[in-house]
């Protein structure tokens, strides 16, 4: 125990260390509380389980570098459970005879063990994690062209040894102590194995020795948290608090990178989109203090991976560091406007270099989301500052005047022109099961065009009532949203939405061929009042073979690879029904390393598919393309019009080495079409 003046020295440092603490916590949620609306607490049961998952499965971080994340996972569950070991060593150093629930009892040993087990993993990880911060391993750094705050490539290192020096020292010390305790008892502990080896070191040493190592670590350990605490807000060693809290106070997503329609209606509203850190949502600026720089994001995003100037990662630490900078500065106002995000945070081409793929959002282990940031800064470009890719005024243009990106003036029936039986509109058909959302792509795109005839054909052979919009049909205005014109948009879905509900869409289902498509009409479009029931089309076929209804010869056991689209997989966790729908049709599925919700983008997304390819080593495609080379497949299958073009143009620049066809024309290839007539 103590001595009384050690106790007095005690009380003094906790309330020097509390007050100090309080201050830079109070920094930290003022500044999140000037940022847009407001962190989400309703359903606060709900939300607390959501927060305490993610704290103890890390946010799946087992999923990539598993040897890293197991030993990460040693460090954080025992720097967890030290919360309760730093309780019952202060209340050993404060009370006399002391023993935590009880003296050498069953629930007191298995503390112990559980303490000098965690005492254990905690050093172990924490040496890696030190050595593998030093080495800088390349998944850890930035490519020179990355825009970085001028203290991030330094002080990022800087950052993590002074968090894991804390974390070893801290933990070290406490082991010394316990160690001390053991040797001064003069008997081996069985339940700390780990201790009881330095304690043997001490075994025999005066007792006089023994108390002042016990007291000397004592302090060194305890002390070290009450100086880090009021440390905390400006350390990464924030995320560990921080990222339960960013789970917690997320507001519900109808899929992985959904984004939240603007209110143009209200006049007060002055700022559109981003230009600055408080422009963003209070989310958005937790992000900056949950982040762990451990670079996940940057390693999974496909412009990155290819050479373009964005890095997720250093989006976010960007905003970490801009605020460490000014922390009291902000949190009190004196910067009223701070800095635009474009002169610190992220660089125009990296703005548009964005594919929003979600990649860096399904990543990531303590739910940021950065390619939302990205968004609302295409946002700010656009409709505030009319600062945007020349080449997308043409999709603009097309969208506004002629309802497709094409700018296309031809009939949007003439793809029907090479079917063998009628494809009905709503009027000829008005008591259609399922509405067939052609899209533009399917409309006037030949390769597209293709697939919407094989779905059509599938419907027609398995005796499904269906029709089709035709000239009513218009844009869902993904490519507008995802540009930054969120304005156009919103026009063209209360058009959709309007048209949808005449032929009486929200009564029935609906079933498309494009992810995009299925995304924004079943996902978007319900915050503006239209709710619609849709599936892609890879569902309805995979739900056709499996009620009968839909008959395949697949005796062929073609080798084929299946390329995930970001939108049906990763952003919807659409994975098997594609999957299923292959096998149906006799293939062979070699799967590529990247697939299912790790797949990677095939570079059309985020509006991509309508502007120059930002420069970086290589094209996007390109990298994805000769991934599913790689696999030794025959064919590559896919699932959408955007990756559908881009394999195409990949393959064709190859040299026509792989066949690439969508799920549906290979579904048609071996439809047993006698027996299903």
């Amino acid at each position: 125990m103590l001595s009384p003046t050690e106790k007095f020295l005690f009380g003094f440092l906790v309330l020097i260390s509390l007050t100090a603490t309080y201050n830079t916590f109070k920094d930290m949620a003022q500044i999140i509380g000037r940022g847009k609306g407001q962190l989400f607490l309703d359903e606060l049961p709900r939300r607390v389980i959501a927060g305490v998952v993610s704290l103890i499965n890390q946010g799946r971080i087992i999923r990539h570098r598993k040897l890293t994340s197991l030993l990460h996972y040693g460090v954080a569950w025992g720097f967890i459970f030290y919360g309760l070991v730093n309780v019952v060593d202060i209340g050993e150093g404060l009370i006399a005879d002391f023993h935590f629930l009880g003296h050498e009892t069953v629930p007191n040993n298995i503390f112990r063990l559980l303490a000098d087990f965690f005492t254990f993993t905690v050093l172990l990880g924490v040496i890696y994690l030190i050595i593998r911060r030093l080495a800088r391993p390349k998944n850890l750094d930035f490519r020179e062209n990355i825009k970085l705050h001028p203290k991030v490539r330094t002080g990022v290192a800087q950052d993590s040894l002074v968090v894991g020096m804390f974390i070893l020292l801290h933990v070290g010390f406490r082991y010394l102590s316990v160690s001390f305790l053991i040797a001064e008892g003069g008997a081996a502990d069985p339940f700390q194995p780990f201790a009881t080896l330095a304690a043997n070191l001490f075994m025999g040493l005066p007792e006089a020795f023994l108390t002042f190592g016990w007291h000397f670590s004592w302090w060194v350990a305890i002390g070290l948290i009450m100086l880090f605490l009021p440390y905390f807000p400006y350390t990464k060693h924030a995320h560990l608090f921080m990222g339960p809290v960013n789970f917690m106070t997320s507001p519900d997503r109808n899929y992985l990178g959904e984004m939240k329609t603007l209110d143009f209606e209200d006049e007060s509203i002055e700022q559109f989109g981003a230009n600055h850190l408080f422009d963003l949502e209070q989310k958005r600026i937790v992000d900056a203090f949950a982040c762990i720089m451990c670079n996940r994001c940057q390693e999974a995003c496909p412009a990155y991976h290819t050479g373009k100037e964005l890095s997720p990662a250093a989006l976010e630490i960007n905003k970490r560091y801009y605020i460490r900078e000014n922390m009291s500065a902000l949190a009190d106002g004196t910067i009223e406007e701070p800095m635009p995000l474009l002169d610190f945070a992220i660089s125009e081409s990296a703005v548009w270099a964005c594919t929003a793929c979600g990649a860096c959002i399904d990543v990531c282990p303590v739910g940021n989301v950065p390619m939302l940031d990205i968004m609302d800064i295409r946002r700010d470009q656009v409709l505030m500052a009319s600062a945007f890719p020349d080449e997308l005024k043409g999709a603009f243009v097309g969208m506004e005047r002629t309802g497709n990106p094409w700018q296309s003036t031809e009939s949007r029936m003439a793809w029907t022109e090479r079917l063998p039986f009628p494809v009905p509109t709503v009027e000829e058909n008005p008591d259609y099961e399922y509405l067939l959302w052609v899209g533009c792509a399917g409309a006037f795109n030949p390769d597209a065009q293709r697939t919407v005839q094989a779905v059509a054909t599938i419907m027609h052979q398995a005796g499904v009532s269906f029709a089709v919009l035709g000239e009513s049909e218009s844009c869902t205005g993904d490519s507008a949203r995802r540009a930054g014109n969120e304005y156009l948009f919103y026009e063209m879905a209360l058009g959709n939405i309007e048209t949808l509900n005449e032929a009486k869409a929200n009564e029935r289902r609906i079933v498309t061929s494009c992810p995009h498509c299925f995304t924004t009409i079943g996902k978007e479009y319900g915050e503006m009042g239209g709710h619609y029931e849709i599936f892609h089309h890879t569902q309805l076929i995979a739900d056709l073979v499996g009620r009968g209804k839909l008959r395949l010869n697949g005796n062929q056991l073609e080798q084929v690879t299946f390329h995930d689209p970001c939108y049906l997989g990763r952003h919807n966790g659409v994975i098997q029904d594609p999957r299923e729908a292959l096998r149906q049709a006799g293939a062979t599925l070699l799967e590529m390393k990247r697939h299912g919700t790790d797949s990677f983008c095939c570079g059309a997304g985020g509006a991509q598919m309508w502007k120059e390819e930002e420069h970086g080593t290589e094209a996007v495609s390109m990298n994805r393309f000769r991934e599913a080379q790689g696999t030794g497949a025959k064919t590559l299958a896919v699932g959408c019009p955007f990756c559908a073009t881009m394999m195409h143009d990949a393959n064709r620049e190859t040299g026509d080495t792989m066949v690439v066809k969508d799920v549906a024309e290979l579904v048609v290839d071996v439809m047993d079409v006698k027996r299903n007539a």
